[in-house]
């Protein structure tokens, strides 16, 4: 099957729709989420409650869920295809918007943004609650703008890049096992007390998958801040300097670039679940932050996206779709 005209489709509608709430229960990451408790319960009945046994468990689990994902999926495919191609077509172009989160990113951004700049700051730590894993409660509106800017920029890599280059190297199925893997390190890829080593197979595969996607789109980030008028040199220094300093080999990557291109220092401590985390800094203090940089952001996240359709798309069209 063509993946680039299904992508293509498939990002007009994340364009137009975004996520609707009324698509939810059939959402695959929904099917995905149920699967990793599923296989939790299943696994972790099975195995010895040890150190070795927890690994193991969740090894077979990360395995089972992202290799079954894309083999289903490609099964699925086919047999739709056998009846009907133009179904078929149907069906990749629904997944390959499911997978796109590029919309839906910047809508709740920009939601946070709308109850800084009109509401009050109890109702903007309430909507950026929906977008960030930190605790919220206490944050300032400085921090709560900080918070925001950071997500945008964080999950432009592994809520748009990241399944846009498996879509177009793999179609819909291997989108959607880049989507299992993300899923499950969101679920159970914590160093606490629960998932320390059941969730460790899930994180590292996480962390692989992405090792290359978040490098393009911190990139690509850079690239887009010369086209929306913020500073893609100073973008590249900061990228170069600060990418390191995050606990996750990935997630430093688009943050360093956003920071650059805004002229913003983001990042450092943060509590998660009550407990204060004394990350580093990314970026220089150069200005205080303010709501409008969450809409800087998302105008370069915007432009990010559309250099990658051309780039990938242009790549699909030279080596063959």
């Amino acid at each position: 099957m063509k993946t680039l005209p299904a992508a293509l489709c498939g990002y007009g509608l994340d364009c137009l729709l975004g996520d609707p709430a009324a698509l939810t229960p059939i959402h695959p990451v929904v099917w995905m989420g149920k699967g990793v408790r599923a296989l939790e319960t299943a696994l972790r009945a099975r195995f010895p409650k040890t150190k070795q046994g927890e690994l193991a468990a969740g090894t077979v689990m990360a395995a089972a869920l992202s290799v079954g994902t894309v083999l289903s999926g490609a099964a699925i495919l086919r047999l739709v295809r056998r009846r009907s191609p133009l179904a078929a077509f149907a069906l990749a172009t629904v997944w390959s918007w499911q997978v796109l989160a590029a919309k839906n990113l910047r809508d709740e951004a920009k939601n946070v943004q709308s109850k800084l700049e009109h509401d009050s700051l109890d109702a903007a730590r309430q909507a950026v609650a929906r977008i960030v894993g930190r605790d919220t409660a206490e944050l300032s509106a400085e921090g709560v703008a900080r918070a925001a800017v950071e997500t945008v920029a964080e999950n432009f890599s592994d809520g748009v890049i990241a399944p846009m280059l498996y879509l177009m190297l793999g179609g819909a199925p291997l989108a959607l096992g880049y989507k299992a893997v993300n899923t499950m390190d969101s679920m159970v890829g914590y160093k606490n007390e629960t998932y320390l080593y059941f969730g460790r197979a899930a994180a590292r595969l996480d962390d692989l998958v992405n090792y290359i996607p978040a490098r393009l789109s911190a990139l690509l980030l850079i690239a887009a801040a010369h086209f929306t008028g913020e500073d893609a040199g100073n973008a590249l220094r900061i990228w170069r300097r600060d990418r390191r300093n995050h606990a996750s080999p990935n997630s430093g990557q688009c943050e360093a670039a956003a920071a650059g291109a805004l002229h913003l220092r983001l990042c450092g401590p943060a509590s998660y679940f009550g407990v204060r985390h004394d990350k580093p800094f990314i970026g220089d203090d150069d200005r205080p932050i303010t709501p409008g940089d969450i809409d800087r952001v998302c105008r370069m996240e915007s432009a990010g996206t559309l250099l990658a359709l051309a780039l990938f798309g242009g790549m699909k069209l030279i080596f063959g779709d």
